[in-house]
This record gives C-alpha cells, sequence and structure tokens, in this order.
C-alpha cells in the first residue's frame, strides 16, 4: 500500500502580521530552533511516511531554503520517494491557487503520479505531533472514502473550525464550516486522509463548479457527503493548535513553559526534526537570572539581565540590566542596556536600544506587542503594549520617542536604500 502526504504550505498568514511579511506562515520560526512545517514533516517521517510533496505559494524562499533536499528529516531519496516543493505555475488552465482545494487540484497530475493508494492532505501550520499510521488503521477498518481528524476544542472557540457531528459510528453526519452558532465543539484539525479516486474525482467536480471556493471544508467535504461517500471522523486527543494569529502564536510558546508543558518538544520516540544551523553555546554570564525558559544555542544573557517566561531563538542577546518578561524573541534578536521587554513577539535580528521599554507588564496582557524583522528601536522610546512596528523600521522613522497601543509604524525608505 503507497501513501503521499501533501502539506499545504501557500498561506500568506496575514493574520500574524509583520511575522509574515518576508515568509510564508510555515516558515515562521517556533520553539527557538524550529518552523512551523517541521512539525508536519516529522510527523511524517515519525509514522514512516517518507514520500511528501509540500505545495508553496507566498513568499517561498525561506521555505525552499528551509527544506532543500530533505536530508534532515531523512526525505532526501530520489526514486522511493522523498521530499518534493511545488509551486504555482502559468498555464492555459491554471493560474495562482484559489483556495486548499484549488492548490492541490493544480498539482494532482504530479500527486498522482505512481498511483499511490491514499492521500494525505496536511495543513503546514499546525503544531502537534500525531501518528497518522493509527488514522490510517482507522481508515482502511471503516472502509472510508475520507477521515478527517477531529479534536474538541474549547465553545467559545468553536465558532473559528469546521465544525462536525458524528454517529457511534464515527460515521460524520453533518459538517458546517466555521458556523456563527457552533453546534458542538468537535472540529476538523485539517488533516485528511482519502482514498486517491475519491479524491481525484471530487477535485474534478469541484474544478468545473463555477460557484465553489475551492476549499476542503467548504466545498469538498460538504459534496462528498451530499452525495453519500464514507466520511468518518477520527478522534485525535493529543496537542495541537492553528497559530494562525499572533495571540495563538504566543500562547502556543507559552504552553511549552507550563508545568507540566502541555506540549512536550524533548519526546525521544518522536523528534521533532530541523535544518540545523550550528552555533556555540548559549554563555549566562554570573548574575544574569534565568527562569522557566527556552534558551537557544549561541545566546548570551549579561550579568544584571532578566529574562523570565521566554522562548529565546539561537543568537539572542540580552544586555546587562536588560528584562525580558513572556516573550518570544527570534533569531539574533538584541536587547540593550536597561530596556525592557513584556508581551512582546519579534522576528529576527530586532534590536532594542537601551532604556527603552516596550509593551507593559500585566497579565492577562492587553495586546501582543510585535517587531517585525530586522528593525531598530532608538534609545529611550516607549511602545505601548499592542503597538506595531513593520519589517526594515530604522530610528529615523520614528516621529515620536511614544508610539501608542494600535498605533503602526513602516518605513518610508525604498527597498534598497535599507
Amino acid at each position: 500500500m503507497k501513501i503521499r502526504a501533501v502539506i499545504l504550505a501557500g498561506g500568506e498568514g496575514t493574520r500574524l502580521g509583520v511575522l509574515t511579511a518576508k515568509r510564508t506562515k510555515p516558515a515562521v520560526l517556533f520553539a527557538g530552533k524550529y518552523r512551523i512545517i517541521d512539525f508536519a514533516l516529522s510527523n511524517c517521517v515519525n509514522s514512516q511516511i517518507f514520500d511528501v510533496m509540500v505545495l508553496a505559494q507566498y513568499r517561498p524562499q525561506s521555505l525552499i531554503e528551509h527544506i532543500g533536499s530533505g536530508n534532515p528529516w531523512d526525505l532526501n531519496l530520489d526514486f522511493t520517494g522523498g521530499v518534493r516543493i511545488l509551486t504555482p505555475y502559468k498555464a492555459q488552465a491554471s493560474d495562482w491557487f484559489v483556495g486548499t482545494a484549488d492548490a492541490v487540484q493544480q498539482n494532482f497530475s504530479f500527486i498522482k503520479k505512481d498511483n499511490p493508494d491514499h492521500i494525505l492532505i496536511l495543513s503546514g501550520d499546525h503544531i502537534y505531533a500525531m501518528d497518522y499510521r493509527k488514522m490510517l488503521n482507522f481508515h482502511l477498518d471503516k472502509d472510508a472514502d475520507l477521515t478527517i481528524a477531529s479534536i474538541s476544542v474549547p465553545m467559545e472557540d468553536a465558532h473559528r473550525f469546521g465544525i462536525l457531528h458524528h454517529d457511534e459510528t464515527q460515521r460524520i453526519i453533518s459538517f458546517v464550516e466555521k458556523p456563527a452558532n457552533p453546534p458542538s465543539n468537535t472540529a476538523n484539525m485539517g488533516v485528511y486522509l482519502f482514498k486517491k479516486d475519491v479524491l481525484n474525482s471530487a477535485l474534478w467536480d469541484d474544478h468545473t463548479t463555477p460557484d465553489s471556493n475551492h476549499d476542503f471544508g467548504k466545498d469538498i467535504i460538504p459534496a462528498l457527503m451530499k452525495k453519500g461517500f464514507n466520511v468518518f471522523a477520527y478522534p485525535f486527543t493529543g496537542y495541537w493548535v492553528d497559530v494562525g494569529t499572533v495571540e495563538a502564536y504566543w500562547q502556543a510558546h507559552m504552553d511549552l513553559l507550563s508545568e507540566p508543558p502541555a506540549f512536550q518538544l524533548y519526546q525521544p520516540d518522536w523528534v521533532i526534526h530541523t535544518r540545523s544551523y550550528e552555533r556555540a553555546p548559549s554563555f549566562i554570564q554570573k548574575g544574569a537570572k534565568i527562569e522557566n525558559s527556552l534558551i537557544s544555542d549561541g545566546c548570551v544573557i549579561d550579568s544584571g539581565a532578566v529574562v523570565s517566561n521566554c522562548v529565546l531563538s539561537a543568537g539572542v542577546h540580552v544586555h546587562r540590566g536588560g528584562v525580558v518578561k513572556n516573550s518570544i524573541l527570534l533569531t539574533d534578536c538584541e536587547v540593550f542596556e536597561n530596556s525592557k521587554l513584556f508581551y512582546v513577539v519579534a522576528d529576527k535580528r530586532a534590536k532594542f536600544l537601551a532604556n527603552s521599554i516596550i509593551g507593559k507588564d500585566e497579565y492577562p496582557p492587553l495586546k501582543i506587542t510585535l517587531i517585525g524583522k530586522d528593525s531598530i528601536l532608538p534609545e529611550d522610546m516607549v511602545l505601548e503594549a499592542g503597538a506595531i512596528i513593520g519589517t526594515d523600521v530604522r530610528p529615523s522613522d520614528f516621529s515620536s520617542k511614544l508610539v501608542k497601543a494600535g498605533e503602526i509604524i513602516q518605513t518610508h525608505r525604498l527597498p534598497y536604500e535599507i
């Protein structure tokens, strides 16, 4: 039996703001050293699925560079599978992907090559650890045409998901996409296992439907149920989160720091693989205070600095007197003397010059303060909670030493001037 995994990794991720200004959402860094897509890729190889296609679209450069030949995931295979990255191409009848189903449909001639028996459709922007072999066994036992992984979510969040209802055999009897008044809290995880021929016919029918959104949740699943196909729900009880908003991204990091951790990164039998760039060891100077934090390779925490409840990616430097609490700092960020950061998410190489106050030390946070890639904040700055700094911002872009909540600062220079 042959299974091919298809990872949807073309999302623009607009709700992540400046974190996706220069990269697709699955390429955003997570937990210090990983990219979000590492979790789907690692789930595949840990489930003994070594035939993977990644469908990219929006700003795929970081994603392509990160995945490369697939070596970190043992996916550097030539003829027996491996990982392949597919991007949109211009032909007579093709264009940019307009929905999740359209992305698969446009590439289906490649996806069905070598005639796999089943197609596993995954989202590249979810954090979870799942053994897809158990889902496959369930799928085969039920002789399902489509199996959808499902999970219970808080009722107050159910409106954000596709909501399904099933009978005692797990056969789905109703499905509604993102209802205003959810009838239950059993949610679609965006993990689909199709018989190949069923997916082939469903995609073609959808492609020829003029008013379709070309989306799995809105169109494909309801259409299959209406036609009487065997559609089943596979219940998943582990940790799972769609990090589609800044708040969800921040909370998923905080879940790593809870006691006990809501999601366990350190499972010897379920390793999360990634492309690792070697760094010097972290250096924690005498007199520095660190508590309940993940500190990656190459970080430097000076004497007198405080880091609490944080996730620091590789190469972060917190200078003497710097305070960083409840924050996520991506690769090579730098916090200068006596600057204080609270509830901040900062992209790569952001710099906070001396004596600045960013956010507010208050729980629950009023709002996450978001800092774009390669931005430099001048000395003595005050950013209220919820302020947003775009990418490549420089001290000259600030007209005031105060940026209020909800205010957005962008650079006014052309790219070649940066």
